[in-house]
């Protein structure tokens, strides 16, 4: 998606509550976005269907099935489809659930509209890296052409974010970086919400290095400030 605006973005809204839904959905369209409204997963699935949106705005409390299991059906039948969970559930767990599932980002209600729309332009317009060099750094291999990553042999299953933000720590390796600076290179210099979802992306990002055989504590987190990738 080209431009800052994203301006003919398609983006599916699947919210059952009514408020919230017509507030969603006006906001989009005043934004520019094609959109649509499915207020149950049965109705998402046929608008996926017809619409074929880039982007879909998923909450996960829907009257016929939980919005984990849509979420993780789209991810299979849909890998480059960007998915934003909106959900008044606010525990951690539930977080790594959804992006365990396949979501790119976790937005916690209530959010404020400008912020949710600037986090949604952020996604959109993001490509993948044009710069064909590898990093390599001890066992870890990033291709960010090829958007994967590998420990020794074994293919890391990561998000986008995930990878995104694998790549910014380890090219600054054994250096300290502050939240903001993550938040800004990996999400958007604008959005000025809740950091939490960085959290839960780097406890996802240490699990998975942690299965594939890596130390646990290859993030270290810095209390105050941010994190740093260890070096060996």
């Amino acid at each position: 998606m080209a431009g800052a605006d994203a301006s003919s973005g398609r983006v599916l809204v699947v919210e059952d509550d009514a408020a919230i839904g017509g507030d969603l959905v006006a906001a989009l369209a005043g934004a520019g976005y094609e959109v649509r409204w499915a207020q149950s997963g049965y109705a998402a699935r046929g608008h996926i269907a017809e619409l074929a949106p880039e982007l879909v705005l998923l909450d996960l409390g829907l009257p016929d099935e939980d919005g984990i299991d849509l979420c993780q059906d789209l991810r299979e039948q849909l890998p480059d489809l960007l998915l934003v969970v909106v959900t008044a559930r606010s525990d951690e767990s539930d977080a790594v659930r959804a992006l365990d599932a396949g979501a790119d980002d976790f937005v916690t209600k209530p959010f404020r509209t400008e912020e949710l729309l600037a986090r949604l332009r952020a996604h959109l317009r993001r490509a993948p890296a044009q710069d064909s060099d590898t990093l390599r750094l001890g066992r870890l291999t990033v291709d960010s052409r090829a958007r994967r990553a590998w420990l020794d042999e074994t293919e890391l299953a990561l998000r986008p974010k995930e990878l995104e933000l694998l790549e910014v720590l380890a090219s600054a390796a054994g250096t300290a970086v502050r939240r903001e600076q993550l938040m800004d290179q990996v999400w958007d210099e604008n959005w000025s919400g809740s950091t939490k979802t960085l959290d839960v992306h780097v406890a996802s990002l240490r699990r998975k290095l942690a299965d594939a055989g890596d130390r646990w504590d290859r993030i270290a987190t810095l209390r105050g400030f941010g994190y740093r990738y260890e070096l060996d």
